[in-house]
């Protein structure tokens, strides 16, 4: 299985950066991940967000491979439980498709990205710091794959 996720913004506090590696080692097993981390674009409180939103946008579309089945996170997304979403992932990978999933930064994603985005799904619909939504990303990931390969882990 061949999974990358592109998150705009890098990790600031130590304890986001050990948490995501646990779950990157934890992974290492099963599939291939690669991980791109975009830096985040500066702005002012007065900055327009589809500015900042459409900067970050050209980021994440040159990391974007061809024929990928591409996933963007957003509050407005599908929910899914986590057997659920482990049944979803298993589906989409099944054929060897190369999944990658797009966490945007502070202002959400540009409607580029949700547009080129094969699916759109949500963790919630509340709002969290994309720091927090890569480790929870990261682990609903390796909750799907030990359900997929009959493992148990609290589901």
């Amino acid at each position: 299985m061949n999974i990358t996720i592109i998150s705009v913004g890098k990790f600031k506090e130590s304890y986001w950066r050990e948490a995501a590696a646990e779950y990157e080692k934890r992974l290492g097993p099963y599939i291939k991940l690669t991980i791109h981390e975009l830096i985040e674009e500066s702005f002012g409180k007065d900055d327009p967000a589809e500015i900042t939103k459409a900067k970050e946008a050209e980021k994440i579309l040159k990391h974007i491979p061809d024929r990928s089945f591409v996933i963007a996170l957003d509050e407005h997304g599908t929910e899914f439980s986590s057997v659920g979403f482990s049944e979803f992932l298993d589906k989409k990978t099944a054929d060897g498709t190369h999944v990658v999933f797009v966490i945007g930064g502070p202002r959400g994603l540009h409607a580029a990205i949700l547009e080129r985005a094969d699916a759109t799904i949500s963790f919630s619909q509340l709002t969290f710091p994309h720091q927090m939504m890569r480790v929870f990303l990261l682990e609903q990931l390796y909750r799907a794959i030990t359900i997929m390969h009959g493992k148990s882990y609290h589901y």
